[in-house]
């Protein structure tokens, strides 16, 4: 980084000296200027990393300048000061945005203290919206597994293309968002990108959602409405879970691939549209075509290009890359810091075999980052269900057990509680804080014979 640039503005000659040599001293390369007018013309022509100013000055003082900047240059701090101890006028500039506020005669350690921690808050301030931007901006493929390094040469073939695009994909592996990387890395990028769930809409809600309808077309119909093929004309049509569909709504999918065009319900007048679509399921859609649930010249339509989205628990370190990402995501949107993620919580992400796939950890990672209580997200902060017992058939290990399979109660109560020990590297104040009991009581019930 290079040296900090302060503005001193002051109209008494000394004082401008004395805060310029202090700063100076600090690494600071300071400019100076008699009075708010001139401070103003200075900022206009010059970038500030701070600016300390006088409030009473002759010409524009010191809260009016700091209007200037509140204005022009918001990500500057002003530090005002003043030859008046009064306590009024310090929390009104501190209420109008002004940095932090010092009096007359202007202590030096107060005044490397305060200006340090002006810089220290426009540093955060600037390293939070950047995770801003980066976390809450737009959503983005996360992880360098091998798995998703094969999805990603994929994409980067196909996207370019006008292929239609099977994406399948265990339910929450992310195939909607894959699908949205391929429309903004698409040349329709520009153009819309329209996401329907086939499996939450009844046959007609179906036809009419993708197709339209002419006006008198059905009991309610009180107006003509274009369907989503006419809304996403130019851009791309995700269609997902797409194996649900009936045979009806294949037919005419069938005939839009074919011919370019879709007639509204109730209507019989061809409509032209230009749209990419992709689909998905969690679903195998050739098995559903050769059950015949699925007709076979659909899915060659539907098929020219596949892409496999691979399960949370098939892509190595990606799930605690994931999970840092998702806890700084829901940090942000709860205005709360960035929590820490203690290694025992993360020994019992690992271990958890997120049938949810990437939706459930993100859904965990929303409830952990709510329910932590300081700034270090416990194993107690995550949902029930990354915390189970684990099934019978899990916690078997050739210990006898009645029926000669299932273990006892006690001996189910013994392996969970080595589990969580476990989980917190042995630190059974940790372990019960997670089962929800004392000390005391883990450690009887960790000695039964």
């Amino acid at each position: 980084m290079g040296p900090i640039h302060t503005l001193v503005v002051d109209d008494d000659e000394l004082t401008r000296e004395m805060l310029g040599e202090v700063l100076a001293r600090q690494g600071h390369e300071v400019s100076y200027a008699a009075d708010g007018a001139e401070a103003q013309r200075k900022l206009a022509t010059q970038k500030f990393d701070l600016v300390i100013s006088d409030i009473q000055m002759a010409t524009v003082s010191g809260l009016e300048l700091l209007e200037t900047i509140r204005t022009d240059h918001p990500d500057t701090p002003l530090v005002l000061v003043t030859a008046y101890a009064d306590p009024n006028a310090a929390m009104d500039a501190m209420s109008r945005g002004a940095a932090d506020y010092l009096t007359k005669p202007v202590d030096i350690s107060a005044l490397v203290t305060t200006v340090n921690r002006a810089l220290d808050r426009r540093k955060l301030a600037r390293e939070h919206r950047a995770l801003s931007r980066e976390v809450l901006g737009k959503r983005s493929l996360i992880g360098t597994s091998a798995a998703m390094i094969e999805l990603y040469k994929q994409l980067a073939q196909v996207a370019a293309t006008n292929a239609t695009i099977y994406i399948h994909g265990e339910s929450g592996s992310g195939k909607e968002l894959v699908a949205h990387t391929l429309h903004e890395r698409s040349r329709r990028a520009t153009a819309p990108f329209v996401a329907v769930n086939c499996a939450a809409l009844t046959e007609s809600l179906l036809e009419s959602e993708l197709f339209g309808h002419e006006k008198g077309a059905f009991t309610g119909a009180q107006s003509t409405r274009r369907g989503l093929f006419e809304e996403a004309s130019g851009g791309t049509l995700f269609l997902d879970e797409i194996g649900d569909i009936s045979p009806k709504v294949q037919a005419q999918l069938l005939r839009v691939l074919q011919e370019g065009e879709i007639r509204r319900v109730g209507g019989n007048q061809p409509i032209a549209v230009d749209v990419r679509v992709i689909t998905a399921t969690h679903r195998d859609l050739q098995v559903e075509m050769e059950q015949g649930r699925i007709r076979s010249d659909l899915f060659y339509r539907l098929s020219v290009v596949t892409l496999e989205v691979p399960s949370l628990r098939d892509r190595g370190d990606d799930l605690l890359a994931l999970t840092r990402h998702f806890a700084a995501r829901h940090s942000l949107e709860l205005g709360r810091p960035n929590p820490e993620i203690s290694e025992a919580a993360l020994a019992v992400i690992r271990d958890h075999r997120w049938p949810g796939n990437v939706r459930e950890l993100e859904n965990a990672m929303a409830r952990a980052v709510a329910m932590c209580r300081g700034d270090v997200i416990l194993p107690s902060d995550l949902p029930p269900t990354v915390l189970r017992v684990p099934a019978p058939a899990e916690l078997r290990s050739g210990a006898a057990a009645i029926d000669g399979d299932w273990p006892t109660l006690e001996m189910l109560e013994q392996r969970y509680i080595a589990k969580v020990l476990d989980h917190t590297d042995q630190n059974k104040t940790a372990a019960a804080q997670l089962l929800g009991i004392d000390r005391r009581t883990l450690q009887r019930m960790g000695n039964k014979d």
